[in-house]
């Protein structure tokens, strides 16, 4: 017996737009559930324990970025993957969903199929992570990262980069699509260094993307950085 889709809560208080998200992903067999609002997003995920989370930012009542706040101060939403909707522009409204623990921010109008890739991309990560985060290789996209050798490989090209740009791009290939902040890569890499500023995170981002390319490490403004996996 296969095992069920995961389960999907859509929160919107646009109801065509809820509509359109939920028919789509049922069609897909997710197990989908709705919320008008963030009030009535948190008693509906308390209800069904939700895999993931589609959040809209602004609406009534409680906005999506209180019931993201709300809900990642549960033990029981801690590891719930949040990817958050909105209309607007505003450089802030991004920074403050992913400061409150969102996993990915897509603009309104929603595209269907794109939805959907984002949506399985951050399920697989779940399913591909296993616990231990010192695998020796990392094989994503057209990359092999060999923790053994501390070297990257792309077909037969290969670079060698220096231990700090390794352990950077380790980290972020490892859970690809996720936003790393700048202070989770400064304690990660560099531990309780405290002559490591922000500035040395993005001159190792810098070096690391002239020697393996830009196409891979995307920077969030104002948060972070996350390996995009197209």
């Amino acid at each position: 017996m296969s095992n069920p889709k995961p389960k999907i809560l859509v929160v919107d208080d646009e109801q065509d737009i809820v509509d359109i998200i939920s028919y789509n992903l049922s069609k897909e067999g997710f197990q989908v559930s709705t919320a008008n609002n963030g009030k009535e997003a948190i008693r509906v995920a308390k209800e069904v324990n939700p895999d993931l989370i589609i959040l809209d930012v602004m609406m009534p009542e409680m906005d999506g970025i209180e019931a993201c706040r709300l809900m990642r101060s549960m033990p029981e939403f801690k590891n719930t993957f949040v990817i958050f909707l909105t209309a607007r522009s505003e450089e802030y409204s991004e920074i403050a969903g992913f400061h409150v623990g969102a996993d990915d921010y897509i603009a309104k109008p929603i595209k269907p199929r794109a939805l959907i890739s984002r949506i399985n991309a951050i399920l697989r990560r779940n399913a591909n992570d296993t616990g231990d985060d010192q695998t020796d290789k990392l094989e994503i996209m057209d990359l092999v990262i060999d923790r053994d050798s501390f070297l990257v490989f792309r077909g037969d090209e290969k670079f060698v980069l220096a231990k700090k740009e390794f352990e950077l791009l380790y980290l972020l290939a490892s859970k690809p699509n996720k936003v790393f902040t700048r202070e989770q890569i400064l304690k990660a890499i560099w531990e309780d260094s405290v002559v490591v500023t922000n500035r040395t995170i993005d001159v190792h981002i810098r070096k690391l993307r002239e020697k393996i390319g830009e196409l891979y490490v995307t920077t969030v403004k104002g948060v972070g950085y996350k390996f995009e996996l197209n």
